[in-house]
């Protein structure tokens, strides 16, 4: 998607500038999409090393790099080797070079070969086209233990991957190490993925090969000779040539490539290359592969979007299809979500998504308020967040779905006619919620109507009223919502709940006998709703009993005058003076009766 090409790096010791025993061939490098690769270099030789003639390196050489304007350098590797033990400071054009690994050979007790690697992606990225030198290449080994036997060389090698549009989809396996012969070596080339044997090759960097010597010489591939005659002929393929050029006087090195349709099959995973030599002592540094290659191919569906009435939080049910694809979409793939083109979410898939597979998930997130309708969504799998993806494609161009999305509001609040019921006490009240529905039209169904105490309350579907027919308020809300399914958004309602002071409700008689049940004076509406108020009792003869008040309540004794005392007063009538003490208020009087 967008810009990637993946490189996994599959192994790489921890090394050292010091010279290693030698390695085995094994894999570098990965890299996977429209990809293919060329190699430069230049011996350092001035003519096939052997003992008829002057034992001459120079110090530095040069190669010209040539790419078309549809060729992207993606990766680029420097390799340098020569007799002796090493030279680990060179300089490639004006930018010195230093190694990240170096491999070592040992033939006898008087001779042995290094090489070295180092990574000059950035250096070729930056110079691209044009001559490139390597020099100070000067720690090279000419004693007679070398000269005499003609195996005294030096050289260098970059092998430049690049991108091109037009390319099939491929795969570049790079393995190096240093193996050698005379005699045999066998090399088993694992972690390829062949799934079209179209126009695949191998490439090989050797050191020290002989165009004049070839005994016994012969390069194979799972039992098949490679040749590339007259270049290469299957009796000396390694001969001092690069393949690419077309060149024939890179004295005692070889950057070869060689068709290998007929030597592999679909599905090989692996392959064996064998080199034998009679006489010609051939260092294998470096070998690539490219094939088609098997890849997974990520695609992303918008299954459904919920998104609530009066609400930012979005939840979105999606599918990531691993279609038109030869390989299975590995867990953890990256899904960015844009809004706009500011990222809000990220996540990931779940499983390995197999080959014509499916995983669907969904995602919750709030959108910004700023954000304004229309809102547009735009989900990209395999983007980490930033346009990048980790995860080469047989496809880069359908890993985004979008949609535009209308957030909902419903229109302002409707007020209804307030509710107001009598106080009884502390200012509350019971309130049947359902009567405010009385103004509603009936088209809507009202028998499931649910009440809250908050906006916030209501549009979160939180705290709704268990009781609404028998509410009692508190001082803290005044105001109740509900709201009533409409489109394109329910409509909202409120209602106010007012607490009126109304006439106290006086009883007639009460009975202060311990039974738990009308044993005072329980004039309803009265206390803690008048609260400055005076209750007055007076007995049959005029005299005052009883002075009462908010905290002092009458149970049937006499708290004032001569009859003052603890016991309970006679079965009888009694009267009272109520006086409200509130504006406009007249004094309440009236009888009422003592029974036990």
């Amino acid at each position: 998607m967008r810009r990637k090409f993946k490189i996994a790096i599959f192994s790489i010791g921890i090394l050292f500038f010091n010279i290693l025993p030698a390695q085995d061939i094994s894999l570098f490098n990965q890299l996977n999409g429209h990809l293919d690769y060329t190699a430069i270099g230049n011996t350092l030789n001035t003519s096939e090393n052997n003992s008829a003639i002057n034992c001459v390196i120079n110090t530095a050489s040069s190669a010209t790099l040539s790419l078309s304007a549809t060729q992207t350098i993606e990766a680029a590797y420097l390799y340098w080797a020569g007799s002796g033990s090493g030279d680990f400071n060179v300089t490639l054009n004006t930018t010195d070079i230093t190694p990240s690994r170096t491999f070592a050979y040992t033939l006898d007790s008087s001779r042995q070969f290094f090489a070295a690697f180092a990574d000059v992606t950035t250096l070729i990225q930056t110079e691209g086209n044009g001559l490139y030198t390597l020099s100070n290449l000067e720690q090279i080994d000419i004693s007679s233990a070398y000269c005499s036997t003609g195996t005294n060389f030096a050289g260098w090698a970059i092998t430049v991957i690049y991108s091109d549009p037009a390319l099939p989809l491929n795969q570049l396996n790079v393995y190096d190490g240093l193996e050698s012969v005379p005699e045999s070596i066998t090399i088993e080339l694992n972690n390829l993925n062949v799934m079209d044997t179209t126009g695949a090759r191998i490439g090989f960097l050797a050191w020290e090969g002989d165009a004049g010597l070839a005994v016994d010489e012969e390069l194979q591939m799972n039992g098949i000779t490679l040749s590339n005659p007259p270049l290469n002929p299957a009796n000396n393929a390694f001969n001092g040539t690069n393949s690419f050029t077309n060149d024939s006087n890179l004295y005692n090195m070889d950057i070869d490539v060689y068709p290998i349709e007929n030597t592999i099959n679909v599905g090989d995973s692996s392959a064996v290359i064998q080199l034998t030599s009679g006489q010609d002592l051939v260092m294998i540094n470096n070998i690539i592969t490219v094939l088609n290659s098997q890849l997974p191919d990520a695609s992303v569906s918008i299954d459904s979007i919920d998104l609530p009435c009066n609400s930012r939080e979005i939840t979105i049910e999606y599918t990531i299809e691993n279609l038109n694809s030869t390989q299975l979409l590995a867990a953890n793939t990256p899904i960015a979500f844009y809004i706009e083109s500011d990222l809000v979410a990220q996540t990931q898939t779940i499983n390995d998504i197999p080959v014509n597979g499916s995983e669907s998930n969904l995602i919750r997130f709030t959108i910004d308020p700023l954000n304004l309708n229309p809102i547009y969504l735009t989900i990209v799998v395999d983007d980490v967040g930033n346009g990048t993806g980790v995860v080469t494609e047989m496809s880069e161009t359908n890993n985004t779905a979008e949609s535009s999305i209308e957030v909902l509001e419903s229109p302002e609040t409707t007020p209804l006619s307030p509710l107001i019921e009598c106080n009884f006490g502390n200012n509350q009240a019971v309130f049947n919620l359902r009567n405010a529905l009385d103004e509603i039209d009936s088209s809507f169904d009202l028998e499931t109507v649910v009440f809250y105490q908050s906006l916030e309350d209501l549009i979160n579907d939180l705290g709704a009223l268990v009781n609404p027919s028998q509410y009692i308020n508190t001082n803290s809300i005044s105001t109740i919502y509900f709201r009533l399914d409409a489109e394109p958004c329910y409509e909202i309602f409120s209602v106010n709940l007012e607490v009126s002071d109304c006439d106290p409700n006086v009883p007639q008689g009460f009975s202060p006998n311990g039974d738990g049940y009308n044993d005072w004076f329980n004039i309803e509406g009265l206390y803690d709703v008048f609260l400055q108020h005076e209750l007055l009792i007076f007995n049959r003869f005029g005299t005052i009993i009883f002075k009462g008040d908010n905290n002092i309540k009458w149970d049937g004794k006499a708290n004032y005058g001569p009859l003052k005392g603890d016991n309970l007063l006679p079965v009888g009538t009694y009267f009272y003076v109520l006086h409200l003490n509130v504006p406009n208020s007249k004094p309440k009087s009236g009888w009422v009766y003592i029974n036990y």
